[in-house]
């Protein structure tokens, strides 16, 4: 393996203990002791003899020895491995230092969320006590996944509880810089967004940083840095350099014509991309940012159906990921569209990388993003001290501190209830004098419960405090018409909407807001025009001003702009596709593929 653990490892359970070797909590906490228990019946689960006879039809068994290693750190095709005698330790293997993540034993299985996505493994795996595997490939994991559906869901909250407890204690990535750069910032957003475990390192307080700039032959003008596997450098990488590295998708194949192409993956085109591929057409979609959308940096969604506990917004994300695989269908990320033109009967949708791809219908499921807040030196403290999303990155900024969170919606108030368990104190501001009128009454209620959550109804921002960073903010109570200064050191804006259509501009009719027009609500002109008269019909409910590119989600105008909604329009609009598709003109498809759609199911 080339390493060796230190003489204490380091022990974050996956199998034994949570904490040191000695079994001290890492963050000295009650409420982190108390979780022992959840930690080990989730994400390490015994698998029963029925289980491990059913897997034997799918895998072979073999002997293993004394420090055979199983898959290291950055491998992106590994066995699944059920053990059936014998010890695995589980190490983040960085440049020649290993720390232990913890210790499985026969019953339980080796395998993370990567095993499905065909991201590469940030974990090593190496057998501390001789005996018998069952090792499964991942072609035969997916069988498993799709024929079974209690391994299934074991093994998915299993993956990614793992996923989770990785990313709390920094296994994976390093990233060194400095937190009041805003290129550190995006690859930490970009990192915490599509849940890829890291470890950050302050430049100028972590004496780790110098020690690792200089092994790498960096210096700190090239920071942020980020090092992959202990030994691959990325000195201040795009997002798409860094997606690369780690092994998501971020080139989709353009040498042939998609029966459905989906812009988006939040809940809308999630619930497209399933439902599309399920159905049988080819189906590929495309994400600028992260899988989720706005809903996957939900720290915890309580009302969709099917959920008492409920589910964070990765979860949601995450499952349907692995539907959407199982069925066929091919995701991008990072991969904006940049343009869209009807060529022949067919959709060209450019792409931000370069080039484009060719579709028989197209899905806009793009969303909505925050407003800006309109207030003097904002541009100054973005990405720096104001965030847009609350999710682990961002909490780990400010831990300790007090924070402030300017909205009244579902998200702010998610948001609030996340950060107030990591920092000391949440200013809560809305301009107007009840909470329930714009918030779920379960989360307002949730708000109204936390002790550090301090609401301030009928308040405005007025001024952002600070030099690199925020110090402060300057707030105003409107019906005193009084003034009130906050320590607060990050500001977390989820104000309005505005809809992420600046690609269709020109291209698809939208009302005076940005939101796609559909069905009724096109203005009778659009009617006629040669597009439509050669298709003798009207617009279809989700249908834009163009025939076949349908609108879901957020990003329609008149949509509900929730999550449950959100997902049954991007089914509608599939629905609605396949009425659209039989009778297209479509020609021009490259790769001599001109005929109607393909391997469609009814």
């Amino acid at each position: 393996m080339g390493s060796t653990p230190p003489s204490k490892p380091l022990v974050i359970d996956i199998g034994r203990s949570v904490g040191d070797a000695e079994g001290n909590a890492l963050d000295g906490t009650a409420d982190f002791r108390g979780k022992v228990e959840e930690i080990r019946t989730t994400a390490n689960p015994t698998l029963t003899e029925d289980h491990i006879a059913f897997l034997g039809r799918y895998g072979r068994k073999r002997k293993t020895e004394v420090g055979e290693l199983l898959f290291r750190a950055g491998d992106t095709s590994y066995e699944f491995v059920v053990i059936l005698e014998g010890e695995v330790e589980i190490l983040d293997d960085f440049a020649g230092e290993a720390r232990s993540l913890g210790i499985l034993e026969a019953g339980r299985f080796v395998g993370e969320m990567t095993m499905l996505t065909g991201q590469a493994i940030y974990v090593s795996a190496v057998v501390r006590q001789g005996g018998e595997v069952l090792a499964i490939p991942p072609a035969q994991l997916k069988e498993v996944v799709t024929e079974e559906p209690a391994l299934c869901d074991m093994f998915l909250k299993a993956f990614l509880a793992r996923r989770s407890y990785a990313m709390r204690f920094g296994a994976g990535l390093r990233i060194v810089g400095s937190r009041h750069s805003s290129d550190a910032s995006r690859l930490r957003e970009f990192a915490a967004r599509n849940r890829l475990p890291l470890a950050w390192i302050e430049l100028g307080e972590d004496q780790k940083a110098e020690i690792l700039l200089e092994r790498f032959g960096t210096t700190p003008s090239d920071t942020p840095v980020v090092v992959w596997q202990g030994r691959d450098v990325l000195k201040n990488p795009t997002n798409s350099e860094l997606a690369r590295a780690v092994g998501l998708e971020v080139d989709a194949p353009r040498d042939r014509t998609y029966d459905l192409v989906v812009v988006g993956t939040g809940p809308a085109g999630l619930g497209a991309s399933v439902y599309g591929a399920s159905e049988g057409l080819s189906t590929l979609a495309l994400e600028s940012v992260a899988l989720g959308g706005q809903a996957g940096t939900s720290s915890r969604i309580e009302n969709y159906l099917g959920f008492p506990a409920g589910l964070s917004g990765f979860e949601l994300a995450s499952r349907a990921l692995v539907q959407a695989d199982k069925f066929g269908a091919r995701t991008t990320v990072p991969q904006e569209a940049v343009g869209l033109k009807r060529v022949g009967g067919l959709y060209r949708i450019g792409l931000s990388e370069g080039g484009e791809v060719a579709a028989r219908s197209v899905i806009v499921a793009t969303g909505a993003r925050y407003r800006r807040l309109d207030v003097p030196n904002l541009g100054r403290f973005e990405s720096v001290s104001v965030h847009y999303a609350a999710t682990q990155a961002e909490a780990q900024r400010c831990e300790g501190d007090e924070v402030a969170v300017v909205g009244g919606g579902n998200s702010a108030g998610q948001a609030a209830v996340f950060l107030a368990g990591r920092t000391r104190r949440v200013y809560l501001l809305i301009r107007g004098d009840d909470l329930g009128k714009s918030m779920s009454r379960y989360l307002a209620n949730r708000v109204m419960e936390a002790e550090n959550i301090e609401l301030l109804a009928n308040t405005q921002l007025r001024e952002l405090l600070g030099e690199d960073r925020l110090e402060g903010i300057e707030v105003e109570e409107n019906r005193l018409d009084a003034r009130r200064t906050l320590e607060a050191r990050a500001l977390f804006v989820f104000i309005g909407a505005e809809a992420n259509t600046g690609w269709l501009r020109g291209t698809v009719e939208l009302d005076e807001s940005g939101f796609v027009l559909t069905g009724g609500a096109l203005q009778r002109s659009v009617l006629e025009r040669d597009v439509w008269q050669q298709s003798s019909r009207e617009p279809y409910h989700l249908e834009t001003s163009l025939p076949g590119v349908f609108a879901a989600g957020d990003v329609r105008g008149g949509s509900i702009k929730r999550c449950a909604s959100a997902v049954g329009e991007g089914s509608m609009a599939v629905r609605l596709a396949h009425q659209y598709l039989p009778n297209a003109d479509l020609q021009d498809a490259p790769g001599g593929d001109r005929g109607s759609p393909v391997n469609r199911r009814r």
